[in-house]
């Protein structure tokens, strides 16, 4: 993203308080950074926590044993998961 081949094409625009503004000037002149580089840093920083604490799962040691001792356990089907699983389908293929 620092590269100077890099093309901005996207563009965002928020409304803020003008205390909020002066806040973020005065962090990213802590930084050597403009207000949009400042911003975009951080943003992107707390974009990639959330996404990794949306997509990555940890367990400890025992509770990894038994999520995949129970991923390796044959599935039996039965009539309610059959019902559910059905239910699933149509309401993803529906959308």
């Amino acid at each position: 993203m620092n590269t100077a081949t890099d093309t901005k094409q996207e563009r965002i625009n928020l409304r803020l308080q003008d205390s909020a503004k002066k806040t973020l000037e005065r962090a990213a002149s802590f930084e050597g950074k403009t207000v949009s580089q400042f911003i975009l840093n951080s943003a992107l920083a707390h974009a990639e926590k959330t996404i990794h604490e949306h997509e990555v799962m940890s367990l400890k040691a025992n509770d990894a044993e038994a999520f995949f001792d129970a991923l390796s356990k044959p599935v039996r089907f039965n009539k309610k998961l059959a019902t559910v699983l059905e239910s699933h389908e149509q309401r993803i293929t529906s959308r």
